[in-house]
């Protein structure tokens, strides 16, 4: 049951807010029945409400990750694929696992990604699962709805999946049966039915994702799966340009660019949104950002697969929606959202800089605003929840769903701060969560989320984590 509550005394609000509104100069916020319906300093509490005292601690909305694999969250660190490009990480550690995972293992898999991502204060999760197909014995889609209610966030299922076997998995260990196209829409659509809201402040939503479309997907069926999706409400997502095998891979069979191949075919648009982008001509920049097409940037798992930087900040300048997107903890053992904004706040300053000349060749010292603190935030929140369709969700003002972090920057990581509003994202580290709030509803307190025991979590997944090393041997 929602109760109504008043927030006071907070030492900064950040609001994911754009510009000059990045920074309320309020200390207080009133919650009710889900809704922020004041924000200003010194307000009295009402006799129905629960006050929550946030003296040295500051607020920030609740984080959108808007591209995960849940069920990557028991294949961290796996040896075999820690020193591997993407093309090899994926035959050595998704490709190798995945038949692994029955309903259970499922389950512990993405309670422990929802909790990691939870305790990062993340309130609206979208996971890309792919691991879908024909005669499978458990709902997969509904596990990760369950999940995701238990705990009280948001969450959108991206629903991935292929009609045909690509190259990489064109091995008897690594194959995994495909679906037809008509059984991939008949999926999505009974899914969507069941879990897809539309409406403000909506709790879940699904997106057609086919894994890679490039190569998930037969050229003849792009359009009618885009076409399919929009018929029924639906974004669109999927990888694209991660790694210049993408590039190879469009040059050498359709004879043009990866983002040249998707205009062709009708998979960009404002309800497009694609993980990763990193390696990008100026014209596909040119035409992501005309068409409004939005990326999910994943920095660490970018970087952890020697992909390489996306031009996330150039892309935000042509147009395109930027959000955050941690990706699977396979290729990010730390797959959370803190630390994914700490990450992309230094990475694009630091290339920035590595780019910058010497005078008189260049223009000397440059690129230390080449991201802001209040950029970065509002990229992982308000852009987040408008590209995923959450209307209502996604940054600080009265009429806005309370979904809202409480930092108690408590740790000696964060002593000294001259500007405390700054720490979180500065100072990386994980922070100490108070609370945290999704539609009014306070799902953590303490860093501890509502009726978990995370010693048996953390039981659980070291067994499971032995029993797939024995499976493996």
């Amino acid at each position: 049951m929602k109760k109504n509550i008043l927030i006071r005394n907070a030492a900064a609000i950040m609001t994911g807010l754009s510009g000059e509104k990045a920074r309320s100069p309020v200390s207080d916020i009133r919650i009710e029945n889900g809704v922020i319906t004041e924000m200003g300093s010194g307000l009295r509490a009402q006799p129905d409400e629960q006050v929550l005292d946030a003296s040295r601690c500051v607020i920030y909305p609740g984080w959108v990750n808007t591209h995960h694999h849940l069920f990557q969250s028991l294949l961290k660190g796996v040896p075999s694929g820690i020193n591997l490009t993407l093309s090899p990480w994926l035959q050595a550690v998704p490709f190798s696992y995945r038949r692994s995972f029955d309903e259970k293992r499922l389950r512990i898999a993405i309670r422990i990604g929802l909790v990691e991502l939870l305790r990062s204060g993340c309130t609206t999760v979208a996971d890309h699962h792919y691991l879908f197909q024909p005669g499978q014995d458990f709902d997969a889609a509904a596990i990760l709805f369950e999940e995701a209610q238990a705990l009280g966030m948001r969450f959108m299922l991206l629903r991935g999946g292929a009609t045909v076997t690509r190259k990489l998995e064109d091995h008897e260990k690594l194959q995994q049966a495909t679906e037809t196209l008509d059984q991939m829409l008949a999926s999505v659509q009974a899914t969507a039915k069941h879990f897809h809201q539309t409406g403000p402040m909506a709790m879940s939503k699904v997106a057609m994702a086919p894994t890679s479309v490039h190569v998930s997907l037969p050229t003849q069926e792009l359009k009618e799966v885009a076409r399919a999706a929009r018929s029924m409400g639906l974004r669109l997502h999927s990888h694209m340009s991660e790694s210049v095998a993408y590039i190879e891979h469009c040059r050498e069979k359709f004879g043009c660019l990866p983002i040249e191949y998707l205009a062709q075919n009708e998979w960009l648009g404002s309800d497009v949104w694609l993980a990763h982008l990193v390696h990008l001509s100026p014209a596909e920049i040119k035409m992501l950002g005309e068409t409004r097409t939005g990326i999910a940037h994943c920095p660490q798992s970018n970087a952890r697969l020697a992909d390489g930087i996306a031009p996330a900040p150039a892309l935000a300048k042509m147009g395109s929606p930027v959000t955050i997107g941690v990706d699977g903890a396979a290729s990010n053992e730390a797959a959370d959202m803190i630390s994914e904004l700490h990450f992309a706040w230094m990475l694009h300053r630091a290339q920035a800089g590595a780019l910058s000349r010497a005078r008189p060749e260049g223009h000397g010292e440059e690129g230390g605003d080449a991201t802001t603190v209040e950029q970065i935030i509002h990229w992982a929140s308000q852009s987040g929840a408008q590209m995923l369709g959450f209307d209502g969700v996604g940054h600080l003002a009265s009429g806005m769903a309370a979904d809202l972090a409480v930092y108690a920057l408590d740790d000696p990581r964060y002593f000294g701060l001259h500007d405390s509003a700054l720490g979180p994202v500065v100072s990386g580290g994980r922070p100490h969560i108070k609370w945290l709030v999704c539609g009014g509803r306070i799902i953590l307190e303490n860093d501890i989320p509502n009726g978990l025991d995370l010693e048996r979590l953390g039981m659980q997944a070291q067994a499971e984590v032995q029993a797939l090393l024995a499976m493996q041997s």
